[in-house]
């Protein structure tokens, strides 16, 4: 049986409105908070940094532009799995499900650890239990999704609009403000630190910037649920990534002119400094309660996608039938049971640290054979009709593969051990794949 043609238990209660929230509110998260310190760190030019930005955006549009076209062609709920094992076969499939299902359950431990992190600013005995208070945090957000995709939806579309409404604030704050007059300390520390920008340094901010841009594609998560995916998911993929880079370009040049450059590659929370002058001795607190809402709405994307890689996966026998389970609200219950079991611990044991590091070369080889899938599917099934066709082909997904596959190479540079680690993950799901392919075509044999 086709993708296409491949009947889902999950509900077609999703629009534009959520598909671009789910984008921008699970991009815009804590990374925009300290980002702008950490890059002004790497390179000391105000203007190559906003350049650095608008090339992070580039390169996300030149993404969607791929990913527009073939999760609109083929409209099922799990994300870049459905069309790497269409492409690629069930191997390769298999690799790129648990890959980004792993990649979620590391997120969602890490933001709950975040939200409490930040609410202990504001309250002590949060600060003393964050473990805890973590834990209530993650199971807060997935008993709200647990009642359905409705109630998800609008705490999404709500969270996104208002955590969007408050950076603008800021914007405006950090532009109206008076500039700030760098420390003593501050000057002497970073002139001694300052050096020639060299290509490492772009290099290195470059592929900072494209980890804050990450969750560009959350829609296409829920591209089996959404009302009329062939028109909503481009839509969406594309208008959430203009959004987003125009945020980011307000966040940073407001901050550049509010402050002086010098402080702001001094301060690891910018907008803190920012805040703090206009705020006070209030300014900690506001800046706390902006940094929980993000984290809280990014969460919440994350623990709604987190169940759909594996719904995907057992739509194709790849995983326990009991995840194509879906309650009345839409929910595919036992999936996003399971998640949030696998992210607990990690709170707790603070795995989630070692596991960012694992992840961060396994989501890049990931984003590499979805580009690919692209490829694959325009030569194995040119028929498919396709309501979004890639702009510039085959030149621009071209360059966007040699973007991603530059990237993994540059981590995998650094990071040997996570190159070791997907090495792995590689030589266990080659096989698991062509068995479980082998074991699928027998069955269809017996049936016919």
């Amino acid at each position: 049986m086709s993708a296409n043609s491949h009947q889902s238990g999950l509900q077609k209660r999703l629009g534009l409105p959520f598909a671009i929230a789910v984008c921008v509110g699970t991009v815009v998260g804590t990374g925009i908070m300290r980002a702008p310190g950490e890059i002004a760190k790497m390179v000391p030019d105000p203007t190559v940094v906003l350049w650095l930005w608008v090339a992070g955006g580039a390169y996300v549009l030149l993404s969607c532009n791929v990913a527009a076209e073939i999760s609109s062609a083929i409209p099922r709920s799990g994300g870049h799995y459905i069309p790497v094992r269409e492409g690629l076969g069930d191997s390769m499939g298999l690799l790129v499900g648990w890959t980004m299902w792993s990649a979620f359950v590391v997120v969602n431990a890490a933001l709950s650890i975040a939200a409490a992190d930040f609410l202990g600013m504001i309250v002590p005995w949060i600060a003393d239990n964050t473990a805890w208070s973590a834990l209530a945090i993650l199971l807060l957000v997935t008993a709200v999704n647990w009642s359905g995709v409705e109630e998800g939806r609008w705490l999404q579309i709500a969270g996104t609009v208002l955590k969007i409404g408050l950076l603008l604030v800021v914007v405006a704050v950090a532009l109206f403000s008076p500039a700030a007059i760098p420390t003593e300390t501050a000057s002497t520390e970073i002139a001694a630190a300052v050096e020639p920008i060299g290509i490492l340094a772009i290099l290195l901010g470059l592929q900072f910037i494209v980890a804050v841009y990450d969750g560009w594609y959350t829609s296409i998560y829920f591209a089996g649920e959404d009302k009329d995916p062939g028109r909503n998911i481009p839509q969406s993929l594309f208008q959430s990534a203009i959004a987003v880079m125009v945020i980011y370009l307000l966040v940073n040049w407001s901050l550049i002119e509010a402050l002086d450059f010098e402080v702001m590659r001094a301060s690891e929370l910018p907008m803190a400094e920012v805040i703090g002058q206009v705020a006070g001795v209030w300014g900690s607190t506001l800046v706390a309660l902006l940094a929980t809402l993000m984290a809280l709405v990014t969460l919440n994307g994350c623990i709604m996608s987190t169940p759909r890689v594996l719904y995907g996966l057992a739509e194709d026998g790849l995983f326990l039938k009991s995840a194509l389970k879906v309650n009345r609200g839409g929910t595919p219950t036992f999936a996003l049971f399971l998640g949030t079991c696998f992210s607990i611990p990690l709170i707790f044991t603070g795995g989630y640290v070692f596991a960012f590091r694992l992840m961060g070369a396994m989501t890049l080889f990931a984003a590499s054979l979805y580009i690919l899938s692209y490829f694959a599917l325009r030569i194995r099934r040119p028929e498919m009709v396709r309501p979004y066709r890639s702009k510039g082909h085959p030149v621009l997904p071209v360059i966007v593969l040699l973007i991603n596959l530059t990237l993994l190479a540059s981590f995998l540079a650094t990071e040997l051990f996570s190159g070791a680690i997907m090495g792995a993950m590689i030589a266990v799901c080659i096989p698991v794949g062509a068995h479980l392919q082998k074991q699928r075509r027998l069955a269809n044999e017996v049936c016919a």
